[in-house]
């Protein structure tokens, strides 16, 4: 396939469940945290054995003591009359409404998140947050704490994982990807003084047993300038930096990344 051409083209040689796991420890990805896992299977060269080759990398290196998360979103489960990736005519809105089904922890498929985070979430134990939009999903200790209580307005704030994942001091790893994908700077956007839009969405849901379109107001999200605030960030000397297999990849402490974000977003957005 053209795809996997180009992956092999990347690297003089296969990476392998042992070759990435060596290379995430010399990294500085510790054993025994939580860590939350931002990927692209395609930017780390040709993999043995595919996505499922990084998620025994990964759960090799945290260990039976650590706990992997990773955002699990399905934002094809929300208001269509926001969508423009694509666009559906106006005239499909009310039938999405009424027959897409309803947020399944177990079958919701994500959408945008990639091959790694799909593989990872049928591992068995792993937990999924019951947003219907922006779910988690965590293996460890410490998964069923974190993904617990996820609020529908507050998806990526103070009731969400990403705020039990920085009261646990996690760290962050972002796998063949940049900052435009670190999901925690989201929690910094949400905990920021700058003036936030609301918006209504809706989602297809159960609720007692049935399922409904259920209508929220949540804050507006901007990623936009994600990738700025993580080269300043680096600049700061917090993050590392290391091969991935084909790839590269960055790690640093969460709180840091998000308390930094913090300041910056309170410091230039208006």
């Amino acid at each position: 396939m053209p795809i996997e051409a180009d992956a092999a083209a990347q690297i003089p040689g296969v990476v392998t469940v042992t070759s990435l796991a060596r290379d995430l420890r010399a990294l500085g990805v510790p054993e025994g945290g939580t860590v939350i896992v931002h990927s692209s299977l395609s930017r780390l060269g040709w993999v043995a054995g595919g996505a499922h080759a990084v998620v025994e990398a990964l759960q090799a290196v945290v260990g039976p003591a650590g706990t992997l998360v990773m955002p699990a979103h399905s934002g094809h489960l929300s208001e269509p009359s926001q969508w423009r990736q694509p666009a559906v005519p106006e005239a499909w809105w009310p039938v999405i409404r009424a027959e897409a089904p309803a947020f399944d922890p177990q079958l919701t498929p994500t959408r945008e998140m990639g091959a790694i985070v799909e593989c990872f979430r049928h591992v068995p134990g792993v937990v999924r947050s019951a947003h219907p939009r922006h779910s988690f999903v965590a293996l460890g200790p410490h998964a069923g704490a974190i993904v617990a209580d996820h609020r529908l307005e507050a998806s990526l704030g103070d009731h969400s994982p990403l705020a039990r994942c920085y009261e646990r001091d996690a760290w962050v790893l972002l796998l063949g990807v940049g900052h435009g994908n670190n999901t925690s700077l989201h929690l910094a956007e949400a905990r920021a003084d700058f003036p936030k839009k609301k918006l209504r969405n809706g989602s297809p849901m159960l609720v007692e047993g049935g399922r409904q379109w259920v209508v929220y107001d949540e804050d507006e999200i901007n990623s936009s300038d994600f990738e700025k605030i993580g080269a300043a960030f680096a600049e700061t000397g917090q993050e590392r930096e290391g091969n991935a297999g084909g790839g590269s990849a960055r790690v640093m402490s969460q709180r840091a990344v998000v308390d930094f974000a913090l300041a910056w977003m309170n410091a230039n957005r208006r």
